[in-house]
């Protein structure tokens, strides 16, 4: 079959995904009356559609095209590679340049004794693979009782059985027989929705101290980690009060229990770091890492483990891998993302000039009637829609009513801005310029002011 290129109308293309492709997160119905947006190409932070409109995608995909859209470089090292060495596994005694090179790579970017990586293709199967690790971790030093691993409501790490289950979506939760076994969910540190009179800080010592509770609850001696990811991001961006990481950190060190930092959407620049664990001074033992460690150009993940935790892992013959673990042709498209983020300082941009501008900017957007807070960190942001800024209200609507009507008006004056609930949130490519920022600041001001309109003629603005 010839390549589908865009000389089919819109509504043949609309109708062949109708028919045969089931999307992920979607209620196929719904899409099919209504019809799927096809996208055709993309260039640096804009998408273009069958009809030929430009979108400002201020998501970068699905949190990931860090570099942008439209990179050649990226393009030729995968034809290179394809070439050369289009495939072969790291099973049976096995390596290959490509992986090699990125292993020592990611070695020398990732912080403190984080040294040694376990490749994957997605967040997902590396938080599987975290999930076997830490079993296997303490079964290893004479201890198989330390199953038990902690996360967060609300919290995301990925969409497989082990993803979903150490993820706290309770829409996720009531499908397929989830949360397995051994796997417990803390409260969230989201002081805007459930901090109620508390300070933000006290709120946030509170939510830790939740973790340590837990631990003395099971025992010490059942739990094997602490999964978290820096800045909840499918949960809606919630930045976690001051207190809060710091609180964790002195947690996991006093009962020996291993933490897991989910940096899948943080990693690689998102926080004006290289890595959220930075931005917010965290000490992993085992990074969950994806999504920007290709921009999205190829599937492939990873999770580092810190020194102590490979060499007790390497003591025994560890029976967990992928097909496509370090494939060899995402490895070099990642390894040629790393150099541009590194040469052209894309991370010390965000960190230094264009990320302070959009925050400034973003920050601004709590001054319009229905944002009631705007939070962001470095280049991912939200802001949370309410009809009383003083008290925080939530609206007579379900919860995401509002939040959808903002998305659609959004979608449809040609910006791409996420909700989660009620909450608006973006995560922009790192290489948005400041006029580009401009563009999305308007465009998502002139979403607020229409949904404002919309829900005050509906009668849902209290």
């Amino acid at each position: 079959m010839e390549m589908i290129t865009n000389q089919m109308p819109t509504a043949e293309l609309q109708a062949l995904d109708a028919a045969h492709h089931v999307h992920p997160f979607t209620n196929q119905d719904e899409l099919t009356s209504k019809g799927a947006r096809v996208i055709m190409r993309a260039k640096g932070v804009s998408l273009f559609d069958s009809e030929g409109v430009e979108i400002l995608d201020a998501m970068a995909g699905l949190w990931c095209v860090n570099i942008g859209y439209g990179r050649g470089e990226l393009a030729d090292v995968a034809a290179r590679q394809m070439r050369e060495l289009p495939y072969y596994n790291t099973f049976f005694q096995t390596t290959h340049v490509p992986v090699i090179a990125l292993s020592a790579k990611l070695a020398e970017l990732a912080p403190g004794d984080l040294n040694h990586v376990f490749f994957g293709g997605s967040g997902s199967e590396a938080n599987d693979t975290n999930l076997r690790l830490v079993r296997t971790y303490w079964a290893e030093k004479g201890k198989p009782e330390k199953k038990v691993v902690i996360s967060r409501k609300n919290a995301y790490h990925g969409s497989t059985m082990a993803g979903a289950s150490l993820g706290g979506m309770s829409g996720m939760h009531a499908q397929g027989g989830l949360p397995i076994p051994d796997v417990h969910h803390i409260d969230e540190p989201n002081w805007y929705a459930e901090g109620g009179d508390m300070s933000p800080d006290e709120f946030g010592l509170q939510r830790a101290q939740e973790l340590e509770k837990a631990i003395l609850e099971f025992g010490e001696d059942r739990v094997a980690a602490f999964i978290a990811e820096p800045i909840q991001g499918a949960g809606g961006v919630i930045v976690a009060p001051d207190t809060y990481w710091p609180e964790i950190q002195r947690i996991c060190d006093k009962y020996e229990i291993l933490l897991i930092v989910d940096e899948v959407i943080c990693g690689f620049g998102r926080t004006g770091n290289w890595f959220g664990s930075q931005t917010l001074n965290i000490r992993p033992d085992i990074m969950t890492i994806a999504k920007g460690l290709s921009s999205g150009y190829a599937p492939i993940a990873a999770s580092i483990l810190s020194d102590e935790v490979a060499a007790v892992i390497g003591g025994t013959e560890f029976n967990h891998g992928y097909t496509y673990s370090g494939h060899p042709v995402a490895a070099a498209v990642a390894l040629e993302n790393l150099r541009i983020l590194e040469e052209e300082k894309i991370v010390e941009t965000v960190r230094e000039d264009t990320g302070p501008y959009l925050q400034k900017k973003w920050k601004a957007l709590a001054d319009h009637p229905l944002v009631g807070e705007a939070k962001i960190v470095g280049m991912m942001g939200s802001i949370a829609l309410t009809p009383n800024k003083e008290t925080r209200a939530a609206f007579k609507a379900d919860v995401g009513t509002i939040g959808f009507k903002c998305r659609e008006h959004c979608f449809a004056n040609n910006l791409i801005m996420r909700h989660v609930g009620d909450r608006m949130v973006i995560s922009p490519p790192l290489v948005i310029t400041k006029d580009e920022i401009d563009t999305l600041i308007e465009r998502a001001t002139k979403a607020l002011d229409l949904t404002l309109q919309q829900i005050k003629d509906e009668g849902l603005y209290a």
